[in-house]
C-alpha cells in the first residue's frame, strides 16, 4: 500500500464542514466577539482584505492580515476587531444571502472584508484528533510551501461571495471544506515529534491501521488484520504504536471504543445497554466494568452526575 492511501484515510477522518456564517465589511473602529463553539464544532476567520486582531482570554492579541486563515479547532471564546482599539464603534447594518449574514459598517468606508464562520468535524469518534489540535492555528498563505494549492481556494471563496450568483455559497462553502482538510493535513503532517494519537497520524504506515479503527471500532479486529493494513509485521506495528507512545494496536482499539461511549453518555439520550453495542461490547455488563477501569467511575453514575 501506497502512502498516498495513507493520506487518503486520513482526509476521510478529516471530513470537515464548513458552515459559512458570516461575511464582514468593517471600517472604522469595530468588535465582533464569538461565544464558545459546542463540542465538535470550531470557530474560523478568513481574512479576504485588510487587517484584523484577534483577542483571546488567555492569550496575547494575534494580528492577521489579508490571505491569513485563523482555526481555533477547540472553539474558544474570543473578539475579532479592528487593528486600532478605541474611539467611537462603527454602526453595522445586516442583510442575508442563501442563509449568509452580511454585515456591513454603515457611514463610513469599509477598509476590512472578513470572512467567518464555523467547521464541523462530523465523524463521531474524530474526537481523539480534535482532542489533539492546539487551541490556535494560523495559515499564512503565502510563507507557506503550498501556496500555489491555497491562493486559488482563497480567492475562489472570495470571488464566489462577491459575485452573488447562484449557487455562489454552496461553491464556496465547499472550496472552504477543500481549505480546512488541507490546512488540518499539512498540520498533522509536521507534528511528528507529538505523542500519542498525533504521531500515530503522522506516519502513513501506523495511520492506515489508526484509520482502519476510526472508521468501524464496532468490528472484531485482529492483530494480523491491522498488520495487513498497515503493510508490516505484527510485531512491527506494535512496535510503532509504542514508539509514538500508545498503547498496543488492540490496547489503542479498546481506548477508542470507550472514548466514544463516553461521549455518547456526555452527548446523552441513547441508553446504557445501545451504547454498549454501539462500541462492540457483548453485554452492558462487561462496557460497565471496562469504563470503570479507565474513568474511574461507571458509566450510569457519570450520566447522573452530569
Amino acid at each position: 500500500m501506497k502512502d498516498g492511501d495513507g493520506l487518503s484515510d486520513l482526509a476521510s477522518l478529516l471530513n470537515v464542514r464548513p458552515e459559512l456564517d458570516d461575511l464582514c465589511r468593517f471600517g472604522g473602529g469595530w468588535t465582533s466577539p464569538h461565544d464558545s463553539a459546542p463540542p465538535g464544532w470550531a470557530h474560523f476567520h478568513v481574512v479576504l482584505h485588510g487587517d484584523v486582531v484577534i483577542d483571546r482570554p488567555d492569550g496575547a492579541p494575534l494580528s492577521l492580515q489579508a490571505g491569513e486563515v485563523l482555526l481555533l479547532p477547540q472553539g474558544g471564546r474570543h473578539v475579532v476587531r479592528a487593528p486600532r482599539a478605541g474611539g467611537p464603534a462603527a454602526r453595522t447594518q445586516s442583510a442575508y444571502r442563501e442563509g449568509l449574514r452580511l454585515r456591513t459598517s454603515v457611514d463610513v468606508e469599509p477598509d476590512t472584508e472578513l470572512l467567518c464562520g464555523r467547521l464541523h468535524f462530523e465523524v463521531a469518534p474524530e474526537n481523539l484528533i480534535v482532542a489533539a489540535l492546539p487551541e490556535v492555528m494560523v495559515l499564512q498563505v503565502g510563507q507557506s510551501t503550498l501556496q500555489a494549492r491555497y491562493r486559488p481556494l482563497l480567492q475562489g471563496i472570495r470571488e464566489e461571495l462577491n459575485d452573488a450568483r447562484p449557487g455562489g455559497l454552496g461553491i464556496a462553502r465547499n472550496l472552504a471544506s477543500a481549505l480546512f482538510t488541507m490546512m488540518l493535513r499539512a498540520h498533522l503532517e509536521t507534528v511528528g515529534a507529538a505523542a500519542g494519537v498525533f504521531q500515530l497520524l503522522s506516519r502513513p504506515a501506523t495511520m492506515r491501521a489508526v484509520a482502519a479503527m476510526m472508521k468501524d471500532p464496532i468490528r472484531a479486529w485482529s492483530l494480523d488484520e491491522l498488520a495487513e493494513i498497515a503493510a508490516m509485521s505484527r510485531a512491527s506495528l506494535v512496535r510503532a504504536f509504542h514508539k509514538a507512545g500508545a498503547p498496543a494496536p488492540l490496547a489503542f482499539l479498546a481506548e477508542l471504543r470507550l472514548a466514544i461511549a463516553r461521549r455518547r453518555l456526555v452527548d446523552g439520550g441513547a441508553s446504557l445497554e445501545r451504547i454498549a453495542a454501539e462500541v462492540g461490547y457483548q453485554s452492558q455488563t462487561a462496557f460497565s466494568r471496562a469504563f470503570l477501569r479507565k474513568y474511574g467511575v461507571r458509566p450510569g453514575k457519570l450520566r447522573m452526575e452530569l
